[in-house]
């Protein structure tokens, strides 16, 4: 029988972290803004709240792990051991850390508490792993560019290390976080917890040409005059005797891009053979993988998403809970489990780099799995009474939808049949956030989450 990775899950706050314990987390993380990298929508900001955070994960019997991962400048080094001193003793279960520096002050000063490698240090191979095995560290969250194939040779080198992997959640443009396109345009530096996520911006691209001065200059539409056809005859010719694939044909000219919120400021940028690197990339889902990631080994599997809704992390908890499970027991993959994903916010999914080079038959199956349950988050159940829900509106539903109640004891679809307002009135629609409404449901569904089926 498999042994099951423990689940990890990202807590924002309280109230998201009893949430992924409700649906199925055996551990969560969350950090301090001055030294993790999310530096915004954090309710851990303070050490009150911290400290509830960790009593109440280990009242639970779960595990609760502090993220200071960030790269300090010299400022930071000052002031981090003083402030680290009130942390240490709440008895989190480890820090999640990046920087060797801080790493080694800590172990120095602190060295029972276990420290986790973050995914920012980009460990990316065996010898990787071993080394900060000897510097004392007790787990090493992997590098999130590495294949299946690349996560087992790892675990059969270092048998003795424990392992974890991100299986969900956004994706960075650069090696695992490490970017500078926030700082550079708005002066925002996500090494130090404060990306503006400027790679997921509304960015329209321009053709550019150089002017007299060696500048890059935008070309009117109208003014292009393009070959399209003997362009991509001339790639194919050029190509054909190094025995490789032709670039496309527009692949080195120069662009111009236009960000939505700043109109008529253009930036350039140029392409390679790779691709555009400062575009949105798609959103982790690697739920498929979870049965060879237990199988491989692997001590813990994590959810991004520190920012993200309660919603975000019921569902996800409750998902990747149910792979687990199933993977342990010997059932077969479950590919409901993709399309209940799909009814959170995302920017089109991706398996990562987990698998390489998906076939025609997989990429059919995964598509239709998913545009089999779209869903949309409408309500979340505050209380239970006499056969009455009080729900707390997200979003539009009416008498006669099909919603999905998502609960920790279970899932339930139903035909939504009638409706009350605070006044005990009947209503036949409810427009959006904002509002209080009852409906039938029974004590089964207290801390329940609705969706509406699209």
């Amino acid at each position: 029988m498999l042994k099951a990775p423990e689940l990890l899950l990202p807590a924002g706050s309280l109230e998201k972290m009893h949430a992924a314990f409700d649906f199925g987390a055996d551990a969560v993380y969350a950090g301090q803004p001055r030294y993790s990298l999310r530096a915004r929508n954090n309710e851990f900001s303070t050490l009150d709240v911290l400290q509830q955070g960790i009593d109440g994960a280990h009242a639970r019997g779960k595990l609760f792990f502090v993220a200071s991962n960030i790269f300090p400048h010299n400022s930071k080094l000052k002031t981090y051991l003083r402030d680290m001193e009130p942390v240490i003793n709440m008895k989190p279960d480890a820090l999640i850390m990046a920087d060797p520096g801080l790493i080694m002050m800590v172990r120095e000063k602190w060295p029972e508490v276990p420290v986790h490698l973050s995914v920012q240090a980009n460990a990316v191979n065996w010898a990787d792993v071993k080394f900060w095995k000897k510097m004392g560290l007790t787990r090493v969250i992997l590098s999130r560019e590495l294949s299946l194939d690349e996560i087992e040779e790892i675990r059969q080198q270092c048998p003795d290390m424990e392992l974890e992997v991100f299986v969900h959640g956004a994706l960075c443009i650069a090696y695992s976080g490490r970017c500078l396109l926030s700082g550079y345009f708005n002066h925002r530096d996500p090494n130090q917890g404060t990306c503006t996520n400027s790679c997921r911006w509304d960015y329209k691209v321009e053709n550019a040409a150089e002017n007299e001065t060696g500048d890059l200059a935008r070309i009117p539409v109208e003014s292009i005059k393009f070959n399209y056809q003997q362009a991509l005859e001339e790639a194919n010719q050029s190509f054909s005797a190094m025995g490789d694939m032709p670039r496309h044909p527009l692949a080195d000219r120069p662009y111009l891009i236009e960000e939505g919120g700043k109109p008529g400021q253009f930036m350039p940028i140029l392409e390679d053979e790779h691709g555009t690197y400062i575009m949105n990339s798609k959103d982790l889902r690697a739920v498929e993988h979870v049965e060879r990631l237990a199988k491989i080994g692997i001590d813990s599997l994590k959810v991004e998403g520190r920012t993200k809704s309660l919603y975000y992390v019921a569902r996800t908890a409750q998902t990747y809970r149910r792979a687990i499970d199933d993977a342990v027991a010997g059932r077969p993959f479950n590919t409901d489990l993709l399309g209940q994903l799909n009814g959170l916010a995302n920017r089109g999914y991706t398996d990562g780099f987990y698998q390489r080079h998906h076939t025609q038959e997989h990429q059919n199956y995964m598509e239709g799995v998913s545009k089999a349950h779209r869903s949309q988050y409408v309500g979340q159940v505050l209380q239970v009474t006499d056969g009455w829900a009080e729900v707390e509106v997200k979003n539009r539903f009416a008498v006669g939808d099909e919603i999905e109640i998502i609960s920790p004891s279970g899932n339930e679809m139903i035909r939504l049949a009638e409706m009350r307002n605070a006044d005990n009135q009947p209503l036949n629609i409810i427009g959006g956030a904002g509002h209080k409404v009852r409906i039938p449901l029974d004590a089964r569904h207290e801390k329940a989450l609705i969706a509406r089926m699209l």
